[in-house]
């Protein structure tokens, strides 16, 4: 095996060794209230015995050790029956702690010092040795029969039955077979007695069967044929004992072959090498001591049930059926959560086989699957754009047929047949009757115009043309076909796309009872160390998390626990002289709610003392005006500012003011939120809520000051058209008439003060909803709303962190890539609420709708605006500019850049062509001088137009400069630049 293979294995071990160690644990907290204690020992001596084996094997030979020594513990407890006080599980959980540290070592490090062993890790055993010993030697039969109700059938059956059968064996082997019928019988009736004393009644029968057929055999021949056959159902008959099948031992001696290649046959074949091996051949001491014969026996028998158990190389665990997430909604202002929090009914058979999987790999997977999004959300994108151009198209082709139309009319005129000139009344320029002027009039002296049609190279143009709008209108006709191809299989992809996000999402899960399983441990050592007794109720362990949301949460959920025990759970004699029971109580609840999960705390404690949260923000400098106007919701969030603490005194749970705002903190990196409310006197309750998944999030794209947001859909419950008539002001502030209710309302604009972004890029798209609307957006328990500009949709997109040294601003919280690459800053509505009530505290006398101060620094890149109708020069312009160092927008005539400039484009200069449709450049000119916004602004003259009189007339319009075309590059950007460092020149 590649040696990086084989560290790779190595590394796979330990992660097993801590799962079979969590078992371990789980089962000490649980041994003294579980009804079969032989079980639970059991189950751990299984796991120990692994650990030892799997550890001796990998070459980690101190972690093999203990568990060695834990195993002899474990023995000891099951056949001595000590009872098991408090203080003997804390020794054995410190014993499994300090096993766990062992592993951690060696993942670590690659190996383990010595003295560190001697010091910190030997100890705690060497006490559990002295007050439990070693197993004796007496115990070992009993302490295998423990393990099934057979075990001593087995146990015979590997050492007597399997000596009497090599010995007949033997025999067979030798030539001619001396005496087998003889040692046949002989076996016969040994077997025979032992069956009657195990109970083995089918044994005992077919023992019985075969002593009275070789007695009847009329031949030595059958007689020698039936020895053999009673070997083989002997061997049989003890692979079905140790495999747990003793039910299915045959009463007679079948005199037919037995049947080939059966399951049990294949055992029995394989049976003798293996037990050769595991057996006879191990290097056996010559004089074994008491401890070392029990510890062999045992070892035997484990040995050979994991022989049995592993009958493929790769076994596949089975694991609990993973619940799915229920479809989105919107999350409920105050939710009923009894009926949430309950735990979903399993079935048994339900189980799925597993395979392991590196972390990292599935890290791999879902930045793939991001990448997919984001190219399928581009892939529809595009095919939305060609559908938009067909349809264009199609209105191209249909205007061609009717010019067509218009051309033949005008060739069939008896008027122009005989070549005269159209008028201006016609219907086609002059220049067609022109063409027409010369052609000989010979045929029509001789015919007339009735008798004959007469055909010129006009009509043939026409022809051609009429067939080429035709052969247009067959290859639209084409694409048409070919684009609805296209969409169905973007559909199809899109609706594969999403049953891969799902699954890949379900594969990310781990039930939160992966990190819920640790907290009984927490909870048994501080109920040990500070002397409460507090009782643990959990309820949703089975809610599945994305790994990297279970993961961030170990720590937060930590530190509430130790929270909820030192400062909400009051000691014994108070609780008592209370009313209430010594023992308290912590519930932790896990459900889903839409696309998010909902994690509570709760207490039956004393409650957040809100007088101690005021005289704390005293003494931090807060004012007491402020404090007693504050609400109680807001004085409960001062309990996550940095440095603040209640409690009295600096302990080992609490005191040093560190803990819940690294809480916030950390759930806010998994885009989480926590809220606390408190009764006094009848406990706290915590709420913590996270994202269903962190790779794929629905979000509402909106605009603010022509930036794009995403806001996740999950944050909003409803979107409102803003009408006057729902507006009122109260205090000099807005609000909004939301269903009867007056919401708090706050204009987005007035608070992202930023250098916004000067206009949204040129898109063929246009906005869902162009108007302002409200976003109403739950903020704790209240409702507000958020007033953005337009909505441009709802999408599915990749989120993706923002990596720098430089922090985001607040509510900012990642970005997203939409499908035409554009890249759109995420915002969590509620970390932005509360960010702008830190505001207002900071500023009571602002009101919420005072203008944003002006921002007047220009960009550090000059942008000009090119105005022409042909494509190609504007691009070729682009070019130009853009290798200059300018920044480049486009219009494609006068009326179109005037859209744009009172859009909002900042633009230091103009290039603008005269001869264009809709409006020229002499109509921009005079549009853009007559606006005072615009009357400084160099506008650039460039065109084919080169005479004076042209030049004289823009000049006089307010033309900056003229140019003809063909241009001097160098000349232009010298000017260009001339007059954008000094725009008096307009």
């Amino acid at each position: 095996m590649p040696q990086d293979s084989e560290q790779q294995v190595r590394l796979q071990f330990l992660e097993e060794a801590q799962d079979y160690l969590h078992q371990i644990e789980a089962e000490l907290l649980n041994f003294e209230s579980q009804g079969n204690q032989q079980q639970a020992l059991n189950a751990m001596l299984r796991a120990a015995h692994s650990i030892k084996g799997g550890a001796g094997l990998m070459g980690f030979p101190y972690l093999s050790q203990f568990a060695h020594r834990f195993e002899d513990f474990l023995k000891v407890l099951k056949v001595s029956r000590p009872a098991v006080d408090s203080s003997l599980e804390q020794e054995l959980l410190r014993a499994v702690d300090d096993m766990g540290q062992v592993a951690t070592a060696y993942r670590q490090h690659g190996t383990v010092a010595e003295d560190w062993v001697q010091t910190a890790i030997t100890p705690i055993f060497d006490r559990l040795h002295q007050r439990l010993g070693d197993p004796q030697p007496e115990d070992a039969a009993a302490l295998l029969s423990e393990e099934v109700g057979e075990d001593m059938t087995r146990l015979l059956f590997e050492s007597e039955v399997e000596a009497c059968l090599q010995r007949l064996e033997a025999v067979t082997q030798q030539p001619e077979m001396p005496c087998l019928v003889e040692e046949v019988e002989i076996a016969a009736q040994e077997l025979a007695g032992l069956a009657e004393m195990l109970d083995l009644s089918a044994f005992q029968s077919l023992c019985q069967s075969v002593s009275e057929q070789l007695q009847a055999a009329p031949t030595p021949t059958q007689g020698g044929d039936i020895a053999q056959l009673a070997i083989q159902q002997w061997r049989r008959s003890q692979a079905l004992v140790l495999v747990g099948q003793a039910t299915a031992i045959p009463t007679q001696l079948e005199r037919e072959a037995i049947p080939h290649e059966t399951p049990i046959q294949s055992v029995s074949k394989g049976l003798p090498d293996w037990l050769d091996t595991h057996l006879s051949e191990p290097d056996l001491p010559e004089s074994l001591t008491a401890s070392e014969a029990v510890s062999l026996l045992a070892d035997l028998e484990t040995d050979f049930e994991a022989g049995l158990e592993t009958g493929v190389e790769a076994p596949l665990s089975r694991s609990a059926p993973q619940q799915s997430a229920p479809g989105r909604v919107l999350s409920p202002q105050k939710a009923a959560l009894e009926s949430e929090f309950s735990e979903p009914s399993v079935t048994p058979g339900d189980t799925e086989q597993t395979i392991r999987v590196p972390v990292h790999k599935l890290s791999q997977l879902s930045e793939l699957f991001g990448e997919l999004i984001i190219e399928r959300n581009g892939l529809s994108l595009q095919l939305q754009r060609l559908r938009d151009l067909m349809g264009l198209l199609n209105q191209r082709v249909q205007t061609l047929e009717q010019s067509n139309d218009q051309l033949r009319s005008a060739c069939d005129s008896p008027r122009l047949a005989y070549g005269h000139r159209t008028t201006a009344q016609g219907e086609l320029p002059q220049l067609i009757g022109a063409a027409l002027s010369g052609i000989s009039a010979t045929l029509g002296e001789r015919f007339d115009g009735l008798e004959m049609d007469r055909y010129s190279e006009l009509h043939l143009f026409s022809q051609e043309l009429s067939e080429t709008a035709v052969q247009i209108q067959e290859v639209t006709t084409d694409m048409n076909l070919s684009l609805e191809d296209a969409e169905q299989t973007a559909r199809a992809l899109t609706r594969t796309s999403k049953q891969l996000q799902s699954t890949m999402t379900q594969v990310r899960m781990r039930p939160l009872s992966d990190l819920l399983s640790r907290i009984p441990r927490v909870l048994r050592d501080l109920s040990h160390t500070y002397g409460k007794q507090v009782d643990l109720n959990i309820t949703g362990g089975s809610t599945l998390i994305d790994r990297a949301i279970l993961e961030a949460l170990h720590d937060p959920l930590i530190h509430l626990l130790r929270n909820a025990f030192d400062h909400g759970i009051e000691p014994p004699h108070i609780r008592t002289a209370q009313g209430k029971p010594e023992q308290g109580l912590i519930e932790i609840k896990a459900a889903y709610r839409g696309n998010q999960t909902v994690l509570i705390l709760q207490d039956d404690g004393a409650g957040i003392d809100l007088d101690k949260i005021k005289a704390r923000a005293l003494m931090m400098g807060l004012d007491d005006a402020v404090l007693n106007r504050a609400s109680t919701q807001e004085l409960l969030e001062l309990i996550f500012e940095p440095g603040f603490s209640t409690a009295d005194q600096v302990t080992d749970l609490s005191g040093r003011g560190v803990g819940m705002d690294v809480v916030r903190t950390q759930l806010k990196q998994v885009r989480g939120n926590i809220t606390v409310d408190t009764r006094p006197g009848q406990g706290t309750t915590m709420t913590l809520t996270v994202p269903f998944t962190l790779s794929v999030l629905r979000v509402l794209l909106v605009e603010v000051q022509q930036m794009l947001l995403a806001i996740p859909t999950n944050a909003v419950e409803e979107m409102v058209l803003l009408a006057s008539q729902q507006l009122r002001r109260q205090t000099g502030r807005p609000l909004l008439n939301w269903e009867g209710l007056l919401v708090p309302l706050l204009n987005l604009k007035d608070w992202l003060r930023m250098p916004r972004v000067p206009h949204l890029p040129e898109s063929d798209a246009s906005p869902t909803i162009d108007e302002p609307l409200v976003l109403m957006v739950a903020h704790g328990e209240d409702i507000m709303g958020l007033q953005v500009d337009r909505y441009w949709g709802e999408q599915e997109v990749t989120i993706r962190p923002v990596e720098g040294q430089l922090p985001l601003p607040p509510g900012f919280v990642g970005c997203t890539i939409l499908g035409n690459g554009r890249i759109v800053p995420l915002v969590e509505p509620v970390n932005l609420l509360r960010w702008i009530e830190e505001q207002q505290a900071q500023s009571p006398t602002q009101s919420l709708t005072m203008p944003p101060t002006p921002i007047t620094t220009a960009p550090s890149t000059p942008l000009i605006l090119i105005v022409d109708d042909s494509v190609n020069v504007r691009r070729f312009l682009a070019l130009t500019l853009e290798k200059a160092g300018y920044r480049v927008e486009q219009a494609k005539d006068g009326h179109h850049a005037l859209e744009k400039l009172r859009a909002g484009l900042s633009a230091q200069a103009v290039i603008c062509d005269i001869e264009m449709p809709r409006l020229d450049g002499y109509g921009f000119l005079a549009h853009a001088r007559a606006d005072q916004r615009y009357q400084s602004l160099p506008i650039l003259m460039l065109t084919s137009r080169s005479g004076h009189k042209h030049r004289q007339l823009a000049m006089t319009l307010g033309a900056t400069a003229y140019f003809s075309k063909p241009f001097q590059e160098t000349e232009l950007l010298a000017t260009l630049q001339q007059v954008i460092a000094n725009p008096m020149l307009a």
